[in-house]
């Protein structure tokens, strides 16, 4: 009821400043209706793309539903507030040259962007309803096409030429090799977490139990044997156990200096159980692991989440900031693990992973926020510039109540919708533990930096699916049957969110 409210009074305040940003004489039936498939599209951002997002930290159990919604409200609104862009494309470049369109008059560009918003906020909503984690740029960009070519061949001004078949390609490509490289990155980096510390955790935890059943089977023999010895004796013995138990207080203490069997026997124990040195992996690696994930996400923040606003470091301020980052994690987790030596090993395991699961979890969102809000920002900008100067322009400035009005909505969506994908990526797609979820975030943070770099053609989205499944694949418990369903739906994500476009640019036209 809360996020309800919140949502409802969001709309209505949002509709209010709306009249009074745009042009005297503009249409308040135009902006009302943009101004609901904005929020609509942003609504269900949230429920796929936030909730993608965050399906591996509440699968895991690092984070409850509630909490993921409290970080994601936090960081996504900050990502789109700080860094969401002063100045964003009106037009996703590259797809549709919409200059083909001879003469386009500018009510038909915002029956076009208008009609984009809505055909993808309808197929993103379709999938979140059935668990399918889709991208929403992919979405967008579908949504555009559709609507863009519909005017072209109702006005006879354009055709099949205005869309950029080879960018379509370029699409068409990311579904196998987002995946591909999330799932590859996943697999070589959980491994080697299961192999270095998962499986000595184990072999150490296994050899502490046993040392543990031994001490229980010592004190019950040596209790035993005391029975079995009369009164004088066990008043000498029990003398002896005392001495013994001062002794053992004291450092630098010699076996043969204790005068009672139990103690030198229960010597050799706790010296075993010291060598085992349970913790060694967990001080050892987990470190240097959250040292690496911090330059990984402090990279995505500088050279992602950062690039839209007027904060730029040259290469080798950006290496040294990455580089102090990376130190001061690395100590961080390194005293958080030492302390953790008096808890379990499984219960440490579980701490020091959720600990830098959650890290990740919550500058993906601030990262997401930045960028991915564009795709319900973008179209509707290109609406609002046009109400207010009656003109296409290439770029155009973005409000702060809009990009707050969006985080809003983001959160909403996330809230009403977002379980059913973040059940599929939590629990359905492989059975996720904090380990397992930091991997799989790490490895999709990289791949998506490493493709940013290359001017590779990904989707966040597919490569943190493939990402999870190449977790699943290292422990031998990946859903392939799920995926296919998934797959299928990456694939006509365009066409469906072009044909929803195309219907209701035919219908605007008309009623509009």
């Amino acid at each position: 009821m809360g996020f309800g409210i919140l949502t409802a009074a969001t709309l209505v305040l949002f509709i209010f400043w709306g009249t009074d940003y745009i042009a005297d004489g503009s249409s308040n039936i135009i902006l009302i209706t943009a101004i609901i498939f904005a929020l609509f599209m942003a609504f269900n951002i949230g429920g796929n793309d936030v909730a993608n997002s965050f399906g591996t930290s509440v699968g895991a159990g690092t984070l409850s539903l509630k909490q993921a919604l409290i970080v994601a409200a936090i960081f996504e609104v900050s990502g789109a507030v700080l860094a969401g862009g002063q100045v964003t494309d009106t037009v996703r470049s590259g797809i549709v040259d919409l200059e083909a369109i001879d003469g386009l008059d500018p009510m038909e560009f915002v029956y076009i962007m208008m009609s984009a918003l809505l055909g993808a906020a309808i197929w993103l909503l379709l999938a979140t309803r059935m668990g399918w984690p889709v991208s929403t740029t992919h979405s967008i960009v579908g949504g555009i096409v559709g609507a863009a070519l519909t005017v072209g061949f109702i006005t006879n001004k354009g055709g099949w030429s205005m869309v950029q078949w080879s960018e379509i390609g370029t699409i068409a490509i990311s579904w196998v090799l987002s995946p591909a490289l999330g799932g590859l990155a996943a697999y070589l980096l959980f491994r080697w977490i299961k192999n270095s510390i998962l499986v000595y955790n184990e072999s150490a935890d296994a050899h502490i139990r046993d040392i543990k059943t031994r001490r229980a089977e010592l004190r019950e023999e040596h209790k035993q044997s005391f029975q079995r010895l009369n009164e004088i004796q066990q008043i000498s013995y029990t003398n002896a156990m005392a001495r013994d138990a001062a002794l053992a207080s004291e450092d630098d203490v010699e076996p043969d200096q204790f005068e009672s069997d139990y103690y030198q026997e229960l010597y050799e124990l706790n010296k075993e159980m010291d060598d085992v040195d349970a913790h060694r992996a967990l001080e050892h690696w987990v470190p240097l692991l959250a040292a690496l994930g911090a330059i990984i996400i402090s990279a995505m923040m500088l050279f992602k989440g950062l690039s839209n606003i007027d904060v730029s470091f040259s290469t080798l301020q950006s290496v040294l900031v990455m580089g102090m980052v990376g130190a001061v994690v690395w100590m961080a987790v390194f005293i958080f693990a030492k302390t953790l030596k008096k808890h379990s090993l499984n219960r440490s395991t579980f701490l020091l992973f959720s600990w830098m699961q959650v890290f990740t979890a919550s500058a993906f969102a601030f990262s997401h926020g930045s960028n991915d809000i564009a795709n319900a920002i973008g179209p509707f900008i290109a609406i609002l510039d046009v109400l207010k100067t009656g003109e296409i322009s290439d770029e155009a400035e973005v409000p702060i109540a809009v990009m707050v009005a969006m985080g809003i909505a983001l959160i909403s969506g996330l809230w009403f919708v977002g379980r059913y994908v973040i059940k599929t990526v939590g629990t359905n797609l492989t059975e996720i533990h904090p380990s397992s979820g930091f991997a799989a975030e790490l490895a999709a943070a990289g791949v998506v930096m490493l493709a940013s770099v290359l001017g590779l053609p990904v989707s966040s989205t597919h490569i943190l699916i493939g990402a999870v499944l190449g977790v699943g694949i290292v422990n031998r418990a990946a859903n392939w049957k799920l995926m296919r369903p998934i797959a299928m739906a990456w694939v006509i994500t365009l066409p469906a969110s072009a044909g929803i476009a195309a219907v209701t640019v035919s219908i605007l036209r008309v009623v509009l």
